[in-house]
């Protein structure tokens, strides 16, 4: 398993494992944790969730799914902005721990920017790292500018990652996200990198993934991980689902591949707005 490094100098995989639409049918929820012990297995050990996936329904299976393994997971975590004051932020931290079933969180994002200032959401940060809550902190869903107003927050320094929303057909980061990320040595962690499944159908994808004899989900999850400093986490809800991600490691896309891909969706040719699902 290859790994990028956090500014805390700890790593983490580059694959990991996505829970948006765990919990939602209590018929799926055997498979949603054989698919994080599969997950596991493969060392696909980062695994990402959030308070507002189907209402804390997410967090609970994973808990489940991490009863008695706790230790093989660096667990993410997320908290809403319309909780996002300090003690809003500390409130819905403790919430979240005790549906995870566990001490501690080891990277918190904030899910979005909302209303409350951010030095308040940081310092709540702060306090949890202090009172061991949380190992680390991060954002999601900034934009290059909202990352630069955050510099400028008293103990941002202790910012660990961007989780945003990138893969084939939604390249607006790469024009000035990316970079300023790359400048300021942040780390990058890449969401719904198969685009929800919306992609999965393009011809010149499916031919790049037949040359490598993986599926087209592969692939994509392979360019995305082309690049340096950038993990992702695509949501899996089994064990096939999984090992099929995993397959991706294995594949390095040729500069033909990167042309055909690049013709079938154009990078940005100039600044976009930031998009989120």
């Amino acid at each position: 398993m290859r790994r990028i490094t956090l500014p805390s100098r700890e790593f983490i995989p580059v694959l990991g494992q996505g829970t948006w639409g765990w919990g939602e049918d209590p018929g799926r929820r055997s498979d949603e944790v054989a698919a994080l012990h599969a997950g596991l297995e493969l060392g696909m050990t980062l695994v990402d969730t959030a308070e507002m996936y189907a209402d804390g329904g997410a967090e609970e299976v994973l808990g489940e799914a991490l009863a008695g393994r706790r230790d093989e997971a660096f667990v993410v975590s997320k908290v809403m902005p319309s909780h996002a004051s300090r003690s809003g932020t500390i409130a819905a931290c403790e919430r979240s721990l005790k549906r995870l079933g566990t001490d501690r969180i080891d990277l918190y994002l904030l899910h979005w920017q909302g209303g409350y200032p951010l030095q308040d959401t940081v310092a709540a940060f702060q306090q949890l790292v202090e009172d061991g809550k949380i190992r680390y902190w991060g954002v999601s869903n900034f934009d290059h500018r909202a990352l630069a107003d955050l510099r400028d927050v008293p103990g941002s320094s202790g910012l660990a990652t961007d989780q945003v929303l990138y893969n084939l057909s939604r390249r607006g980061p790469e024009y000035d996200l990316l970079p300023w990320c790359a400048d300021h040595q942040l780390p990058v962690m890449a969401y719904s990198p198969i685009e929800q499944g919306r992609i999965l159908q393009d011809a010149t994808l499916n031919d790049v993934a037949a040359r490598h004899g993986v599926s087209a989900a592969a692939a994509a999850i392979a360019w995305v991980l082309r690049r340096d400093s950038l993990c992702t986490i695509p949501k899996a809800s089994s064990p096939q689902h999984v090992r099929d991600n995993a397959t991706a490691l294995d594949v390095e896309l040729t500069r033909e591949d990167l042309d055909a891909l690049d013709r079938a969706f154009p990078p940005p040719s100039g600044p976009r707005p930031l998009e989120m699902l």
